[in-house]
């Protein structure tokens, strides 16, 4: 019911909007009054806005994407009207100043007390939290996303692509998102970089949504893994790629691009949003210019024409870096410091 409003903007571009009307008031859960601090992760239709003006506790808001700072939509893309309060959404369509994003962002503007400690999970992210009309006087911090390293482990590679029944004799280009056809996924990029490089020596493997239709004009071989519940199985595709890539326009953090890290796969990505933080230029993978596809083939040519002595030292590198910035135990003790902090 609370986003029935959206269905009022009929020029809106379809992508996903939410109010943050919906939700349980959190200060009548059970575990409210045991609790000794209150942290908040995706809150969007399962903690009402409204509750929050009433957390008495401390409060700790990590950031999964930038909906707790605009006016309702998720993904801001090109839009920087959440450093203003936003008003005529271009997600919505909408031409008004006030519309319903300013109502979405000045109702949260009055819930959200102002003691909330924001966390990013990358400095992306943080930036724009900082830059927001919302945030500009919270206190703002960074904890980077986490993962298991030792799930996400290096399988032979050998192994690994006859797991998959994988073709020999070619690169194998891993791409992979919940949905590749989403505009900030940057799939039309990717696109465009492969009418560089010798599409006879690829093999795209590529996981979550997607169509055959969409790959089936690309001109390269494929597998289409389909959507990947399991961590061998996806354990298994980073660890048979040659190379992840990540051809994102937006993204929060870039979770993939870290999960293929631990298993020992460089990547290639735009030096941009969250990914930006994730991998070390020429040294775990290879960072293009924003959003330029042609060096984005060129990151891409650079590592599949890669000695394999120097291949060798991208592939441990990319471990090194998981194990050492992104583990669970390492992001852990990062918000075991916060919590003892608020606590004092």
């Amino acid at each position: 019911m609370a986003n029935l409003p959206i269905h009022l903007y009929r020029k809106r571009q379809g992508l996903i909007y939410n109010t943050g009307v919906n939700g349980i008031d959190i200060t009548r859960h059970p575990l409210y009054e045991s609790a000794d601090i209150i942290h908040l992760h995706w809150i969007n239709g399962l903690v009402s806005m409204h509750s929050l003006r009433k957390v008495k506790k401390p409060l700790i808001w990590t950031m999964r994407d930038m909906w707790p700072m605009t006016g309702g939509c998720h993904v801001a893309l090109e839009c920087d009207g959440y450093r203003g309060g936003c008003g005529k959404c271009p997600q919505l369509g909408s031409k008004m100043a006030y519309d319903l994003s300013r109502a979405v962002f000045m109702y949260k503007k009055q819930m959200l007390p102002t003691n909330a400690i924001m966390v990013g999970i990358s400095n992306w992210i943080s930036g724009c939290a900082r830059e927001s009309k919302l945030f500009c006087k919270h206190r703002v911090i960074t904890i980077s996303n986490n993962i298991d390293t030792q799930e996400f482990s290096p399988i032979v590679k050998g192994v690994a692509k006859t797991l998959l029944s994988l073709p020999e004799g070619k690169k194998i280009i891993l791409l992979g998102s919940t949905n590749i056809a989403d505009p900030w996924k940057g799939f039309d990029l990717f696109k465009t970089a492969l009418e560089y490089l010798d599409k006879s020596k690829i093999h795209l493997m590529v996981f979550g949504k997607a169509s055959s239709q969409s790959l089936s004009g690309l001109g390269v071989s494929y597998s289409l893994l389909g959507v990947v519940t399991d961590t061998l199985s996806l354990r298994a595709a980073y660890s048979a790629a040659d190379l992840y890539v990540a051809p994102y326009r937006m993204d929060s953090f870039g979770k993939t691009l870290a999960e293929s890290m631990s298993c020992a796969t460089p990547v290639v990505c735009f030096d941009a949003s969250g990914p930006k933080d994730i991998v070390e230029h020429k040294v775990s993978g290879y960072k293009a210019k924003p959003f330029d596809s042609r060096d984005l083939a060129d990151g891409m040519q650079w590592m599949l024409s890669a000695s394999e002595d120097v291949y060798s030292v991208l592939c441990e590198n990319a471990r090194l870096r998981a194990v050492a910035k992104f583990d669970s135990l390492v992001i852990a003790r990062k918000y075991k410091a916060l919590y003892e902090e608020v606590e004092k």
